[in-house]
This record gives structure tokens, sequence and C-alpha cells, in this order.
């Protein structure tokens, strides 16, 4: 894994997803990309569960990995449970959520890479770069894109949705294809109370093809550029400039797993652990 950057670039991301797009356009772009594509890269989003106004020492709500690889033009998305307990460089054997808060604590922008050195190892990946969103990102990039189309499988009710650590609220998905807004897409991708976070996990996953689906369309590409400029991120411009295509190009058609009850066999000690050699096995072709 790559040391941690001092210095996020936020908006330059945006510039180079820019010149990644008109490129591609163009059809220049495209032919280089066809005859010497990037090399894959892994990142690890955390989705943080700060409310507007706070900062990055919270803990991550969700953790997703994302392994692209262009020369296979293959999308992978890997959700991680977020009270898996493993080993937390310098805290022991800690939440996997808590590790976040823990870099935040003890130096600034030391987090993301925290989070990431504790999920190497068991997962037997090296994880490139860091992503990190609190919920107003996420809603403000849906909202740039014009929303997402979703399919919702079955009624979902939350009579609990938090609001904030003393407010909550009722929030109601019925059944079928619909159009949500970024305030109402997150909501959807946090409500957990009806049924859990494996569930809970799917539907993140589901957003973000969603979202990858409307890239689609060249005129959501301005605005989504804009709100590109808020995200906590050390992808390089060469960076976005790899993974754009194949996301684009692969939206809606990603290969997903979920680190779930599927993955968990009981332990001596009456707990249950992950089925790593199960895991790994998914893992090893999709991420390096």
């Amino acid at each position: 894994m790559r040391e941690a950057s001092p210095a996020r670039h936020r908006a330059q991301t945006g510039c180079l997803a820019l010149i990644a797009v008109v490129l591609l356009a163009c059809g220049c772009g495209s032919l280089i990309y066809l005859i010497a594509p990037p090399p894959p890269l892994d990142i690890l989003v955390l989705g943080l569960d700060a409310r507007q106004g706070e900062g990055n020492e919270a803990r991550a709500d969700s953790l997703l990995l994302v392994g692209v690889n262009p020369p296979g033009l293959q999308v992978s998305l890997l959700s991680i449970p977020r009270d898996l307990r493993l080993d937390v460089p310098g805290y022991g054997v800690q939440p996997i959520n808590t590790a976040n808060m823990l870099g935040e604590m003890a130096e600034a922008g030391s987090g993301s890479p925290l989070t990431a050195a504790a999920l190497e190892a068991p997962l037997d990946v090296g994880i490139d770069r860091t992503v990190r969103l609190r919920f107003e990102d996420v809603a403000a990039l849906i909202d740039a894109a014009g929303g997402v189309t979703i399919d919702v499988e079955r009624t979902i009710r939350d009579e609990m949705f938090p609001l904030s650590e003393t407010q909550t609220e009722v929030v109601q998905f019925d059944p079928g294809m619909q159009w949500m807004d970024g305030e109402r897409a997150l909501q959807y991708a946090r409500t957990r109370h009806a049924d859990d976070d494996y569930t809970r996990a799917g539907r993140q996953q589901q957003v973000m093809q969603a979202f990858a689906r409307q890239l689609r369309n060249p005129l959501t590409w301005p605005a989504v550029l804009g709100a590109l400029g808020r995200i906590d991120t050390d992808l390089t411009f060469g960076d976005v400039l790899g993974l754009a295509p194949v996301i684009v190009l692969n939206a809606g058609r990603f290969e997903q797993r979920t680190l779930d009850r599927t993955l968990l066999v009981p332990a001596s000690d009456g707990n249950s652990v992950v089925d790593w050699e199960t895991l790994h096995a998914w893992v090893e072709p999709r991420f390096d």
C-alpha cells in the first residue's frame, strides 16, 4: 500500500475526469485505451458516519472495496461489514469501522491508510487508493447525476431511521422501479432496521451501479465533475484517466460480493469467523 499523501487531490480529480471523458468521446482516448490499457487499481471507499459540519474523526458507516481492471474491462465490488473485527495496526483487534476514527485521532489524514492497512493482510489484497465520503457528499453526487433509478425488490419500512444522535424518522420504500434523488437514495443505502447490515450492503452496491449508469449520459458530466471537488481522495490524474472509461462502460454490470453470513463459519469458542479460503477464491482473480 502506498504511503498517505499529506494533501488530498480533490479538485484535480474532477479536472482529470473531464479530460478523460473528452478523450473518450472524440475516439482518440478510446483507441489509446485499447492499445495500452492502464494497470488495475484496488480502491477502498469509506462512507463516514459524519453529519454535515462534522470532520473526518468518524467511524466508517460503510466499507466497499472496488477493483477496477482496465485490461479486462472488469469492475468488482466487495462490501465489508462494519463490525468485522480485525487486527488494526497499533491498536489490536478492533471493529473495522473504528479504524478511520482511531487514525484521525492520532494524526489528521491517517484514517484511510490505517483502515486499508487493517484490510490488506486478511484479504490478501494491495489497496492502492482510498476515497472517503460523508453523507452529504453521496447525496450531492447523486443529485449532480440527475438522481438514480432503483428497482426496490420488497417493502422496506424503517421506523427508526437516524437523523441525528437523538432524532429519528420513519422511512418506507415500496416495491418497484423508482427514481430517487440524492437524499432518498442515501436513505435507501443507509436504512438497516428492517433487515441487517448485510442486506444494506447489497443496497449500497445497487445505488453505486445506478449512479454509474447515469454517467453514460454526457449531460450529467459537468455537474458531476463539480461535485467531485468535495470528495476526499488520493486518486491521481492518471488514476482517474484510466478508471473512468471502464467504470462507465461496465455501469450496471459490476461483479459483486458481500462478506455476509454465507462466509461465516463456527469457531471452537462458539463464535463465528470468516471463511477466508472461500473468500480468497473469489477475491484473487478480481483484485491485486
